[in-house]
């Protein structure tokens, strides 16, 4: 069974996508999708930045958490510009608060700020300060699109890292990701690079050098990453064993999972152990959100 670390759900559907399609699963159709594929807990994350959607309150993540109690897992979050849109803004005043209602960590941080703005900065002092692991989006640009700026070999993040060392950063996104290899073209920050992992990129490098360092395998730029090249993902997988727990990022009803089916073929071709499997589809969830494991299914897929 798999515990996901990334999905995003709301409790009355709201405005759609301007294609049409429903933006977000409510809860009971996000569990009907986990059904089949065998998810046992999600992570719940509130979109608060208005550079995404209209901004959700982790009062409702809480509450539809408290609902499902054996299925979600609530992570608040905090637009580093909230509480007077300063460097010294009283963030923590609502992290004690999310911290005391059962969050377990915080996030997805989607501000299109730069990762050193010292806004961005306040809030990673605060969450390091409490205790929580922090998900990022990380964006290829400043303006017309969310996530934390950062340049072509993530400087600032690493910069972060070292700053910030008793926080544990979970990295998302297609411009995060994406730089599993050495890049070939700029433009491949904004996309899902296909060709092979001729060379490492910046992000197995950081990995190394910061143990504060996860890797959120969610949506298609996680499991992309992997299966671009197959061989340096088995690689990756057992190098970083520990640090890369499993997600889907489902945001729609539809939203497809491909990594299910990749990890699992992965073991039965004996590519990757029993060991790493669930290590990556739950055992790494556990233990970085604290999770009490005898309250997990403890299924197998």
């Amino acid at each position: 069974m798999f515990i996901d670390i990334h999905v995003h759900v709301h409790s009355l559907p709201g405005p759609t996508r301007l294609n049409g399609k429903q933006a977000f699963a409510t809860p009971e159709q996000l569990l009907a999708r986990y059904e089949p594929i065998g998810v046992e807990r999600a992570v719940l994350l509130p979109i608060v930045s208005p550079e995404v959607n209209e901004p959700q309150s982790s009062q409702e993540i809480v509450e539809v958490s408290r609902r499902y109690p054996d299925r979600f897992i609530p992570f608040c979050n905090v637009d580093p510009r909230a509480m007077s849109n300063a460097s010294d803004a009283p963030l923590g005043h609502i992290l004690d608060f999310y911290r005391d209602q059962g969050c377990k960590g915080l996030g997805e941080v989607t501000a299109n700020l730069p990762f050193r703005d010292p806004m961005v900065w306040n809030l990673f002092r605060h969450v390091e300060r409490i205790g929580f692991p922090l998900t990022f989006h990380i964006a290829a640009q400043m303006g017309g699109m969310y996530g934390l700026y950062d340049e072509p070999g993530l400087p600032q993040l690493e910069q972060s890292l070292a700053t910030f060392p008793k926080l544990n950063f979970l990295g998302h996104s297609q411009t995060f990701w994406a730089e599993m290899g050495q890049l070939r073209k700029i433009y491949d920050r904004y996309d899902y690079p296909t060709y092979p992992i001729d060379a490492e990129g910046v992000v197995p490098k950081l990995f190394r050098q910061y143990p504060n360092l996860y890797g959120d395998l969610s949506a298609g730029s996680g499991c992309n990453a992997l299966k671009r090249d197959p061989d340096y993902a088995v690689k990756f997988l057992e190098e970083f064993q520990d640090r890369l727990p499993f997600g889907t990022d489902i945001c729609v009803p539809d939203t497809p999972t491909p990594l299910v089916d990749f990890l699992i073929g992965l073991r039965d071709e004996g590519r990757i152990s029993g060991e790493i499997f669930e290590k990556i589809a739950r055992g790494n969830a556990i233990r970085l959100l604290k999770l009490d494991p005898q309250t997990t299914d403890t299924g197998t897929v």
